[in-house]
């Protein structure tokens, strides 16, 4: 007797991030070295207060592929957080790209460093072509409704910040260019330093204690503290 083949669900008929480009395909602001440097810092100094790091997701130029119905679209923010979401845990388990159909869960907070090149953009000044995928604007605030949208343009020293309200992006306002988000116990500003051995004023998490410390000043504090003691750090046991 025939037995119809139940049909497959989508998860198993859709592509996976083995299927679809995980390069930059064709398009301007490719990563120039303020870009690496800054994304390390958001990454280091991120440490929302409820959530394990094993259920965070920082993720920096990988491709973000947001709609099931045309599935070779895709944006390519310079940073981005996803909570909730597990890390990998082994090296083949690295995630050549994000796709929302798979994952299931949206970003929370994309951070885009304005270039010359892709300003309008970044900041919702570019309309749609015809015939075209939407704008990073729309994806960010109508596809995806991503909660916190942060645009930093470092060659104005300029930061905006937006939140979802009412299904439409609304102005941040800043006090001394920085920003509170109640939810992680964090805060992202502008801070001017030294970070990688080089100076300049980077976008950077704080908490309220103050700016989270990076690996480097939490053993700078510690050897200070150290010699503070009268001990001398570089004759510990090891």
């Amino acid at each position: 007797m025939y037995q119809p083949i139940p049909p497959r669900s989508p998860l198993e008929t859709m592509p996976t991030m083995y299927d679809l480009p995980s390069e930059l395909v064709g398009e301007s602001g490719l990563p120039d070295e303020f870009h690496c440097i800054q994304a390390d810092l958001l990454t280091e100094t991120c440490k929302p207060v409820d959530y394990l790091p094993d259920d965070i997701l920082l993720a920096s130029d990988l491709n973000l592929y947001y709609d099931p119905r045309h599935t070779n679209w895709y944006k390519r923010p310079d940073w981005y957080m996803i909570l909730g979401v597990p890390r990998a845990t082994q090296q083949q388990e690295l995630r050549l790209s994000y796709l929302i159909w798979q994952e299931g869960v949206t970003p929370f907070l994309i951070v885009e460093l304005l270039s010359p090149g892709t300003e309008d953009d970044d900041l919702g000044q570019r309309l749609r072509e015809v015939n075209q995928p939407p704008t990073k604007w729309e994806v960010y605030e109508r596809i995806l409704r991503v909660p916190y949208y942060v645009v930093y343009d470092r060659y104005e020293n300029n930061l905006r910040a937006f939140e979802v309200s009412a299904n439409v992006y609304k102005p941040i306002p800043l006090v001394e260019q920085r920003f509170w988000i109640p939810s992680l116990g964090l805060g992202l500003g502008l801070w001017q330093g030294s970070y990688q051995g080089t100076e300049g004023l980077w976008l950077r998490w704080y908490d309220k204690s103050g700016w989270v410390p990076t690996s480097v000043e939490r053993a700078d504090r510690l050897e200070a503290y150290l010699r503070s003691q009268g001990i001398d750090p570089d004759n510990l046991p090891i």
